[in-house]
């Protein structure tokens, strides 16, 4: 499931008029770099949660074959924050767990390994990054493989993560609701496991963030 719901309010004016699932970088939709890394790592189904300029994510991605993938969408007449468009597409994702990827980050991290990971008894496997600047004090702490609400070292949660159903069961159709509560009691119940990813990775919420992968993405281009 990719999350593209989003109204990429620090983003604006750009968001004004192209949703921030379709904001570019290097000449592609962040969306698209996801939905290509997907298919190459074995998927063959997604679904796309869409609100804030919705239909034009569904112009221009349509059923997905370009891609190699079959793209079903879900929609949120009104924004319900990420564990609420999760519960809201349950019917498209199934009983099994699921790989849940933010679409407004860039990131090459290996799908396909996380895919491989299964989960057991657990509610959820995290990937983590190193605390970007914007972040410093990270999100969880990753003792051993496991994803806990306290301690050090703390990393970031990339916006990828393999989530089982059952994490967001609480939360009915149709309600909104955050899911950062929801990681942090799986944390505190041990129900978490994760992994430090160290490669290229940007979360694209502002104008700033979005320019320093454009200079990344340009420079490795120049210097093939």
């Amino acid at each position: 499931m990719l999350l593209a719901a989003g109204r990429g309010e620090r983003l604006r004016p750009l968001t004004d008029s192209v949703p921030k699932a379709l904001v570019e970088a290097a000449g592609k939709p962040l969306i698209a770099w996801h939905l290509e890394r997907l298919a190459a790592a074995g998927c063959r189904d997604a679904v796309i949660n869409v609100s804030h300029l919705g239909e034009r994510i569904v112009e221009r991605i349509g059923d997905g074959a370009r891609f190699g993938l079959h793209v079903a969408y879900s929609r949120e007449e009104e924004r319900l924050e990420t564990a609420g468009g999760i519960a809201q597409a349950l019917h498209l994702l199934g009983t099994e767990p699921f790989l849940l990827v933010n679409a407004d980050i860039y990131c090459e991290f290996d799908f396909g390994s996380l895919l491989a990971t299964g989960l057991k008894e657990k509610l959820a496997h995290l990937v983590l990054v190193p605390n970007p600047g914007h972040r410093p004090r990270g999100d969880f702490a990753l003792l051993s493989g496991e994803v806990k609400s306290d301690g050090s070292p703390r990393y970031t949660y990339a916006g990828i993560a393999l989530v089982a159903p059952r994490l967001v069961e609480g939360v009915r159709p149709g309600d909104k609701a955050p899911l950062a509560p929801l990681l942090y009691a799986a944390a505190d119940r041990g129900l978490m496991t994760g992994e430090l990813y160290r490669g290229l990775w940007q979360d694209v919420g502002t104008r700033e963030r979005l320019a320093e992968l454009e200079a990344v993405l340009k420079a490795r281009h120049e210097y093939r």
